[in-house]
């Protein structure tokens, strides 16, 4: 599994987990951190603005109070929406571009 986090400008943050293991809070937290270590050499000085799905460890009283700390805004995401992101018709392929080769 992996998590991808991208801008207009492309992609800034590609995780991928171990086989077995799963995302929860913490480790949502985790990647939230290496992502603004990303946006901060990637993307200096801009207001950052997240849009996630609404699944536990995005929701997670942790999750909301790290966001909140680093400064960051939330797009609401409606509860049980059958869609994907709407940037995620336009994300495959660049994902796939900037993959390539890769294992």
């Amino acid at each position: 599994m992996g998590s991808i986090f991208w801008d207009a400008q492309g992609c800034i943050l590609v995780e991928f987990l171990e086989p077995g293991q799963t995302i929860y809070a913490a480790r949502y937290i985790q990647t939230l951190v290496k992502l603004r270590r990303a946006l901060h050499d990637k993307r200096p000085g801009r207001k950052i603005i997240l849009q996630h799905d609404n699944a536990r460890p995005h929701t997670a009283r942790a999750t909301v109070e790290k966001i909140r700390t680093f400064g960051w805004e939330t797009l609401p995401h409606p509860p049980y929406s059958p869609d994907l992101a709407p940037s995620d018709y336009h994300l495959f392929g660049s994902v796939k571009e900037q993959m390539r080769g890769q294992r």
